[in-house]
């Protein structure tokens, strides 16, 4: 079941500040992911423990699942991983994020909310506005991964990230998945309960240039 949150009202409009990250991470000169929406963060716990040699930022907008997320990763002694909440799409519309941006090596959107409806299209998190904002702060070489198991909405973010001239998308098999955020195709809750209904995934992979 997906639990629907408004992204546009008012109490999502400013995200959480993120501290530096000398003051999250243990080595903040590893390479840096974002994943937005991380839900639970169920996928980013098992992945940062599994690739120790990647940071990892996850983004989510319901409240209560980052702070009982963060709570999780407290006593760690492995400090690879942090948790912020608040509105992606005001993440990157922040001045003072803007050293943070520019460390971001790949940004994944894995299932977001589909909002099928027309009307409620503007919700969906890859807007027009927020690819702009990524073309112009992600660095050339830098990655977007997108996956869901709606057709259409896959249709809809891809068309969207091409827009931009900036990006271009990567075939899968041509891609090194070892040397990426997820070397060991580490799967989300929502994709092992898609492969378990033998339902379809689509997936892209979209460079800076």
């Amino acid at each position: 079941m997906r639990q629907h949150v408004n992204p546009l009202s008012k109490n999502f409009f400013e995200i959480d500040p993120i501290p530096p990250l000398n003051q999250v991470f243990e080595n903040p000169k590893l390479p840096l992911h974002l994943d937005i929406g991380s839900a639970s963060g169920e996928f980013l716990l098992e992945l940062s423990l599994q690739n120790t040699h990647w940071n990892y930022i996850g983004i989510e907008i319901r409240e209560k699942l980052v702070i009982n997320a963060n709570l999780k990763i407290n006593s760690r002694e492995k400090k690879n991983l942090y948790f912020s909440f608040g509105n992606a799409n005001n993440f990157f519309d922040q001045s003072n994020n803007k050293s943070l941006i520019n460390a971001i090596n790949s940004i994944s959107f894995n299932f977001p909310d589909p909002w099928f409806k027309k009307k409620h299209h503007k919700r969906r998190v890859i807007q027009p506005k927020f690819i702009n904002f990524l073309s112009n702060s992600m660095h050339n070489g830098s990655l977007i991964f997108i996956k869901t198991d709606v057709k259409e909405l896959f249709e809809y973010m891809e068309l969207t990230i091409l827009e931009s001239i900036k990006f271009k998308k990567l075939t899968n098999k041509d891609f090194r998945f070892n040397e990426s955020f997820n070397p060991n195709k580490i799967q989300t809750n929502r994709e092992k309960y898609v492969i378990f209904n033998h339902l379809k995934i689509y997936e892209g992979i979209y460079i800076k240039t």
